[in-house]
């Protein structure tokens, strides 16, 4: 193709509360970008329904960022569905512009209506669900689920030019409601974290190692759980492991990094669970955390865990592994095939049984735990570059735009 390949990106919110899936959005563009291709982001200003204000961003014009542009729209009439009959109006007038749209996202009423009208204006289009369609994620809503199905989603998964899943288990269990699909299985990317400079991680380290415990902090090890804090993460198989090893007298100091503005009274339920038990003496609650500080916590952590129920990919894993830190992760995180074939870390049941043995071969074997680590992060720069992802996309894209 002579001319660049337009490509539309169309997801619900790029606002950080939503986590690490709606992130992943930018920086894939800018690799396209980086590539040579015109990409243009729909989204809307949402950013959360539980009373948190908009994001602050001009509506309805484009933004030119990173080399690609993003539109902005304003989420109405339903705020909590993340809905935006502006954007919808957009795409209507000016879908004939482009040669492919990414829709991210099913289950969502402005992804669903988009891949709709793309249908129907001849836009060819790729769906990548999230998660939405593993059997766990299902269950929530099921009955009502069944009926968004057939009356939208049912469809859109026929008519889509392929689905994008992250991993090869994602696609094996997710549900087709009777369609068949191309399937393609890339990865999401990450940037490798800033590292910090040795005078500022140790600054850093040292004062988050030494509150509130009086333990010194030259003998522990540090575990770090940076992830949004939800019930489907696994903590309460997290906590009781931690209490049990504690129990057993290995030393540790956890980090809880993160936050769920979408459901406050969980979040602080688990603080409360923490700083009720022995685990309050070897405990650092953070909140959420980003940027310089996100990249500080990496650094000071030797060990990541993530026990998660369900988790189509787990960037957060990816992001750990980049950073050089061997991770403890549930064998429903779906990235744990990787982690496996990598010798990148541990993958255990969801049980609290398995998940204490595999934290506790990951604090008390210092040098297996070094090996990993190092695993972890060549595998992260073998198969979880951004450029990588993008150019074998860029074929995908032009494959479909060329039918």
């Amino acid at each position: 193709m002579s001319a660049p390949l337009r490509v539309l990106q169309i997801i619900p919110s790029v606002s950080l509360v939503y986590g690490g899936p709606s992130q992943m959005v930018l920086g894939y563009s800018k690799a396209l970008a980086d590539e040579g291709i015109e990409v243009t982001i729909l989204t809307t200003h949402s950013n959360g329904d539980t009373g948190q204000p908009p994001l602050d961003v001009p509506l309805n014009v484009p933004i030119e960022q990173d080399g690609y542009t993003i539109r902005y729209f304003r989420c109405a009439p339903f705020r909590r569905y993340k809905f935006s009959a502006g954007l919808l109006m957009w795409l209507a007038s000016h879908a004939h512009h482009y040669d492919v749209a990414h829709i991210h996202a099913l289950f969502s009423p402005v992804c669903s209506m988009a891949a709709t009208l793309a249908r129907w204006k001849g836009l060819p289009y790729v769906l990548r669900p999230l998660g939405t369609l593993d059997p766990a994620d299902l269950k929530k809503k099921r009955q009502l689920k069944r009926i968004y199905a057939a009356v939208l989603e049912r469809a859109n998964l026929m008519g889509a030019a392929a689905m994008h899943f992250t991993s090869a288990q994602e696609a094996a269990i997710s549900e087709r409601f009777g369609s068949a699909t191309r399937d393609i299985v890339l990865p999401l990317g990450v940037d490798v974290p800033r590292l910090p400079s040795s005078t500022e991680s140790r600054g850093f380290c040292q004062s988050l190692l030494q509150a509130p415990s009086a333990e010194p902090s030259d003998r522990l090890t540090t575990l770090l759980f940076m992830s949004r804090i939800d019930p489907k993460k696994g903590l309460d198989l997290l906590i009781p492991a931690l209490l049990q090893l504690r129990q057993e007298g290995i030393l540790f100091r956890f980090v809880l990094a993160g936050s769920n503005p979408q459901d406050p009274s969980y979040e602080q339920a688990i603080g409360d669970r923490i700083r009720s038990s022995p685990l309050a003496n070897c405990t650092q609650i953070t909140g959420f955390v980003t940027g310089d500080a996100k990249a500080n916590h990496l650094q000071c952590a030797d060990v990541f865990v993530l026990p998660s129920y369900y988790e189509n990919f787990g960037i957060a894993v990816a992001e750990a592994m980049a950073a050089s830190i061997p991770v403890v992760i549930s064998d429903h995180v779906h990235i744990c095939r990787d982690v496996r074939k990598g010798n990148a870390g541990w993958v255990c049941s969801c049980n609290i049984q398995d998940l204490t043995q595999s934290l506790r071969e990951a604090l008390t074997q210092e040098a297996e735990r070094q090996h990993r680590g190092q695993n972890a992060r060549q595998w992260a720069a073998d198969h979880y570059s951004w450029r990588a992802i993008a150019r074998q996309f860029i074929k995908v894209y032009q494959e479909i735009a060329l039918q």
